[in-house]
Protein backbone atom coordinates (compact mmCIF):
# COMPACT_ATOMS: atom_id res chain seq x y z
CA UNK A 1 0.00 0.00 0.00
CA UNK A 2 1.29 3.44 -1.01
CA UNK A 3 2.03 5.48 1.82
CA UNK A 4 1.10 9.39 0.93
CA UNK A 5 1.78 12.46 3.93
CA UNK A 6 0.02 15.33 4.24
CA UNK A 7 1.90 18.54 5.82
CA UNK A 8 0.44 18.96 9.23
CA UNK A 9 1.34 22.17 10.63
CA UNK A 10 -1.29 24.12 9.77
CA UNK A 11 -4.80 24.13 7.68
CA UNK A 12 -7.26 21.62 5.93
CA UNK A 13 -4.97 18.31 7.04
CA UNK A 14 -7.99 16.50 8.23
CA UNK A 15 -9.73 16.76 4.80
CA UNK A 16 -6.46 16.02 2.94
CA UNK A 17 -6.05 12.54 4.93
CA UNK A 18 -9.96 11.50 4.32
CA UNK A 19 -9.89 11.59 0.46
CA UNK A 20 -6.63 9.82 1.00
CA UNK A 21 -7.80 6.94 2.54
CA UNK A 22 -10.91 7.03 0.35
CA UNK A 23 -8.17 6.38 -2.06
CA UNK A 24 -6.92 2.88 -0.65
CA UNK A 25 -3.65 4.67 0.49
CA UNK A 26 -2.23 5.28 3.86
CA UNK A 27 -2.12 8.28 4.67
CA UNK A 28 -0.15 9.53 7.38
CA UNK A 29 0.97 13.29 8.71
CA UNK A 30 4.25 15.05 8.53
CA UNK A 31 5.44 17.74 11.03
CA UNK A 32 9.29 16.67 11.58
CA UNK A 33 12.01 16.11 8.74
CA UNK A 34 12.12 12.43 9.62
CA UNK A 35 8.60 11.98 8.60
CA UNK A 36 9.53 12.72 4.90
CA UNK A 37 12.12 9.75 4.58
CA UNK A 38 9.14 6.77 4.55
CA UNK A 39 6.39 8.19 2.28
CA UNK A 40 5.47 8.41 -1.67
CA UNK A 41 3.87 11.40 -1.82
CA UNK A 42 3.29 14.38 -0.09
CA UNK A 43 0.09 16.64 0.20
CA UNK A 44 1.01 20.24 1.25
CA UNK A 45 -2.68 22.10 2.17
CA UNK A 46 -4.36 25.05 2.01
CA UNK A 47 -4.43 27.11 5.14
CA UNK A 48 -2.50 30.63 5.80
CA UNK A 49 1.09 30.75 3.96
CA UNK A 50 2.78 32.52 5.80
CA UNK A 51 2.03 30.68 9.14
CA UNK A 52 2.71 27.08 7.11
CA UNK A 53 6.12 28.70 6.27
CA UNK A 54 7.16 30.39 9.16
CA UNK A 55 6.27 26.95 10.92
CA UNK A 56 8.02 24.99 8.70
CA UNK A 57 11.63 27.11 8.97
CA UNK A 58 10.62 26.65 13.13
CA UNK A 59 10.38 23.16 12.66
CA UNK A 60 13.42 22.29 10.49
CA UNK A 61 11.56 21.50 7.79
CA UNK A 62 12.30 23.92 4.95
CA UNK A 63 15.32 22.32 3.98
CA UNK A 64 13.88 18.71 3.75
CA UNK A 65 10.96 19.30 2.38
CA UNK A 66 12.95 21.42 -0.20
CA UNK A 67 15.60 18.61 -0.51
CA UNK A 68 12.99 15.84 -0.89
CA UNK A 69 10.87 17.69 -3.61
CA UNK A 70 14.41 17.89 -5.57
CA UNK A 71 14.95 14.46 -5.16
CA UNK A 72 11.86 13.41 -6.68
CA UNK A 73 8.72 12.88 -4.01
CA UNK A 74 5.77 14.00 -5.99
CA UNK A 75 4.32 16.37 -3.61
CA UNK A 76 0.56 18.52 -4.52
CA UNK A 77 0.06 21.65 -3.33
CA UNK A 78 -3.54 23.13 -2.30
CA UNK A 79 -4.28 27.00 -2.39
CA UNK A 80 -1.23 27.82 0.44
CA UNK A 81 0.27 24.94 -0.80
CA UNK A 82 0.88 26.02 -4.30
CA UNK A 83 2.06 29.57 -2.55
CA UNK A 84 4.69 27.44 -0.96
CA UNK A 85 6.00 25.72 -3.48
CA UNK A 86 6.33 28.63 -6.28
CA UNK A 87 9.32 29.97 -6.84
CA UNK A 88 8.03 34.02 -5.84
CA UNK A 89 4.98 35.57 -4.89
CA UNK A 90 3.87 39.15 -6.06
CA UNK A 91 4.04 40.69 -2.95
CA UNK A 92 5.20 39.90 0.36
CA UNK A 93 8.20 37.81 1.92
CA UNK A 94 7.72 34.50 2.99
CA UNK A 95 9.20 31.52 3.55
CA UNK A 96 9.26 29.44 0.29
CA UNK A 97 10.35 26.02 -0.79
CA UNK A 98 10.93 26.98 -5.00
CA UNK A 99 10.05 24.19 -6.06
CA UNK A 100 7.73 25.18 -8.67
CA UNK A 101 8.71 27.86 -11.69
CA UNK A 102 5.87 29.92 -10.78
CA UNK A 103 4.64 33.69 -9.77
CA UNK A 104 2.04 33.61 -7.18
CA UNK A 105 -0.25 36.32 -6.44
CA UNK A 106 -1.92 35.60 -2.90
CA UNK A 107 -5.52 36.24 -2.38
CA UNK A 108 -5.77 36.92 -6.32
CA UNK A 109 -9.93 36.60 -6.61
CA UNK A 110 -10.35 38.59 -3.63
CA UNK A 111 -10.93 38.40 0.32
CA UNK A 112 -12.85 36.10 2.13
CA UNK A 113 -16.37 36.93 1.04
CA UNK A 114 -15.63 37.16 -2.83
CA UNK A 115 -14.89 33.13 -2.52
CA UNK A 116 -16.41 31.30 -4.85
CA UNK A 117 -16.98 27.62 -6.73
CA UNK A 118 -16.65 26.80 -10.27
CA UNK A 119 -16.90 23.88 -12.44
CA UNK A 120 -13.54 23.39 -14.17
CA UNK A 121 -12.31 21.58 -17.13
CA UNK A 122 -9.35 20.05 -16.43
CA UNK A 123 -6.41 18.87 -18.68
CA UNK A 124 -6.90 14.81 -18.31
CA UNK A 125 -9.91 14.34 -16.51
CA UNK A 126 -12.71 13.35 -18.46
CA UNK A 127 -15.52 15.38 -17.48
CA UNK A 128 -16.06 18.86 -15.27
CA UNK A 129 -14.33 19.26 -11.24
CA UNK A 130 -15.94 21.30 -9.21
CA UNK A 131 -13.44 23.64 -7.57
CA UNK A 132 -13.85 25.70 -4.39
CA UNK A 133 -11.70 28.82 -4.36
CA UNK A 134 -11.01 30.23 -0.55
CA UNK A 135 -9.41 33.36 -1.02
CA UNK A 136 -7.92 31.92 -3.79
CA UNK A 137 -4.09 32.58 -5.40
CA UNK A 138 -3.86 32.60 -9.48
CA UNK A 139 -0.51 32.13 -11.34
CA UNK A 140 0.98 35.85 -12.63
CA UNK A 141 4.13 33.53 -14.29
CA UNK A 142 4.57 30.57 -15.58
CA UNK A 143 7.87 29.05 -16.15
CA UNK A 144 8.47 27.13 -19.87
CA UNK A 145 8.80 23.79 -18.60
CA UNK A 146 5.45 24.16 -16.77
CA UNK A 147 2.28 22.90 -18.00
CA UNK A 148 -1.28 24.67 -16.92
CA UNK A 149 -4.09 22.16 -16.58
CA UNK A 150 -6.85 24.41 -15.48
CA UNK A 151 -7.73 28.10 -15.79
CA UNK A 152 -10.34 30.59 -14.59
CA UNK A 153 -10.46 34.30 -16.47
CA UNK A 154 -7.27 33.16 -18.61
CA UNK A 155 -5.39 32.71 -15.30
CA UNK A 156 -4.01 29.83 -14.77
CA UNK A 157 -5.33 27.88 -11.44
CA UNK A 158 -3.80 24.20 -11.61
CA UNK A 159 -0.52 23.46 -12.78
CA UNK A 160 2.12 20.01 -13.27
CA UNK A 161 5.57 19.85 -13.33
CA UNK A 162 7.16 16.58 -13.91
CA UNK A 163 6.10 15.17 -10.37
CA UNK A 164 4.81 18.49 -9.04
CA UNK A 165 1.05 19.39 -8.75
CA UNK A 166 -0.48 22.44 -7.38
CA UNK A 167 -4.19 24.05 -7.40
CA UNK A 168 -5.41 27.70 -6.67
CA UNK A 169 -8.67 25.69 -5.33
CA UNK A 170 -9.67 23.08 -2.60
CA UNK A 171 -10.35 19.60 -4.07
CA UNK A 172 -10.28 17.97 -0.55
CA UNK A 173 -13.46 20.00 0.42
CA UNK A 174 -15.69 18.58 -2.99
CA UNK A 175 -14.78 14.86 -2.02
CA UNK A 176 -13.84 14.35 -5.35
CA UNK A 177 -10.67 12.64 -5.24
CA UNK A 178 -9.53 12.81 -9.03
CA UNK A 179 -7.02 15.27 -8.17
CA UNK A 180 -5.65 13.25 -5.34
CA UNK A 181 -5.73 10.42 -7.84
CA UNK A 182 -3.10 12.16 -10.25
CA UNK A 183 -0.97 12.63 -6.99
CA UNK A 184 -1.07 8.63 -6.70
CA UNK A 185 -0.33 7.86 -9.94
CA UNK A 186 2.96 10.32 -9.63
CA UNK A 187 4.03 7.98 -6.72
Amino acid sequence: MKRIGVLALQGDVREHLRILEALDVEAVTVKRPGDLSDIAGLVIPGGESTTIGKMSVRFGLLEPLRAAIDDGLPVYGTCAGMILLAGAVVEGDQPLIGALDVVVRRNAFGRQNESFEADLDIEGLTSPFHAVFIRAPWIEKVGGEVEVLAQVDDHPVMVRHEAILATSFHPELTGDGRIHEMLVELT
